[in-house]
């Protein structure tokens, strides 16, 4: 049983491709005209040029829509794709949960002929986010433990590597952990919750008080008082990174 066996049940609901983060992954993609779509989940972010998608857990794949690109049940360190098959190879959000990083990345290496485009965060950055600096010291722990090191990441991916931050704006469609950074109501939905890895997988009781302190400062406006530099902002840097690499 795959982390998203548990998790995912609610992902069609929550987790919608954002338009504006779908450009960013599509531009990286490039000249690419053949994408593998790796740890693909329901399908968000693949482009019209996916030609397969490599997803773990089953009831991901059953919510993918019947238009998405094929699938097919396997996980990231061992995929059903011949060498060299595609142009590029694709990672949304998923690197995280998968069990051996290096092998996944070899994976990619060798599949895309060109380039891997590989969308993760910085968990040092992203635990400055208020949510889990004065809210949820705990989900800030699961955060870290499942951050990948973006240097690490990069050292996988070879010599021609580029970084860049992925801003994430401030009415994001993608119910990601740091989405609704200036929407701090969506945070107190349990279905928005159960989208997101670091709360899904934080216990419930580790959240409680600090959920409820969040309600209490949403109800007299302490939250809004603290929070008005941020409330002015159209979009954010929340530690989300776009990592390319070159192959060809």
């Amino acid at each position: 049983m795959t982390c998203y066996d548990r998790t995912g049940v609610t992902y069609s609901l929550t987790r919608r491709a954002d338009p504006r983060l779908a450009a960013v992954i599509d531009e990286a993609l490039g000249d690419a005209a053949s994408v593998a779509n790796i740890g693909a989940g329901t399908g968000s972010y693949e482009p019209s040029r996916t030609v397969v998608a490599v997803e773990p857990s089953r009831v991901m794949i059953n919510q993918r829509s019947a238009t998405a690109a094929p699938v097919v049940q396997a996980a990231a360190e061992a995929l059903p794709i011949a060498t060299g098959a595609v142009d590029a190879a694709m990672a949304v959000l998923t690197v995280h949960h998968w069990a051996d990083l290096a092998t996944g990345v070899s994976e990619m290496r060798r599949v895309a002929r060109r380039r891997a485009v590989i969308l993760t965060w910085d968990s040092a950055v992203h635990r400055d986010f208020w949510l889990l600096r004065e809210y949820l010291p705990d989900a800030a722990e699961t955060d870290a433990r499942l951050a990948v090191s973006i240097e690490t990441l990069a050292s996988l991916l070879g010599d021609r590597v580029s970084i860049a931050p992925v801003l994430v704006p401030h009415d994001c469609v993608d119910g990601f952990g740091g989405a609704y950074w200036r929407r701090p109501d969506a945070y107190l939905d349990a279905a928005v919750q159960a989208g997101m890895s670091l709360m899904a997988l934080t216990p419930k009781a580790l959240l409680r008080e600090g959920l409820k302190r969040l309600r209490s400062d949403l109800d007299s406006g302490a939250w809004q008082r603290r929070h008005a530099d941020i409330l002015r902002e159209s979009e954010l840097d929340l530690g989300y990174r776009l990592v390319v690499g070159e192959f060809d």
